[in-house]
């Protein structure tokens, strides 16, 4: 999972920072990839994910980390500047309603809603 070492500092409640889990962190990982989890708290967590430096919203560079984590890290598979740029101003585009120029938690929301597969794609299959 391109995500893993995020996916671990987004659950990870130990106070050194190491992206280590506790069982009950471990417990709550769980929870929120299973099937029974409504689509609210999937988003909110796929939102804390995507927010690479965490300050509450996702910009251009938060974007761009997740379209390198998602296309992947090597040479062939990075996009150009150019790609790069037009893809970060459709995303935006798209997803700032209030065109600040960034996407916060509400807006991310919104979008996620409009996703039927979102919910059922959103999980660890064990």
């Amino acid at each position: 999972n391109p995500f893993q070492h995020r996916i671990c500092q987004v659950f990870s409640t130990s106070d050194d920072r190491d992206d280590s889990m506790s069982f009950e962190d471990f417990l709550d990982m769980l929870s929120v990839f299973s099937d029974a989890a409504t689509s609210d708290i999937k988003s909110y967590y796929a939102f804390r994910i995507f927010d690479f430096d965490d300050d509450g919203t996702l910009d251009r560079k938060d974007l761009e980390k997740l379209v390198n984590c998602l296309t992947g890290q090597g040479e062939e598979s990075r996009l150009s500047n150019a790609e790069m740029e037009q893809l970060i101003q459709n995303i935006l585009e798209e997803s700032d309603i209030d065109k600040d120029g960034t996407i916060n938690l509400s807006e991310f929301q919104h979008v996620v809603s409009r996703s039927p597969d979102f919910a059922s794609s959103f999980k660890i299959v064990l």
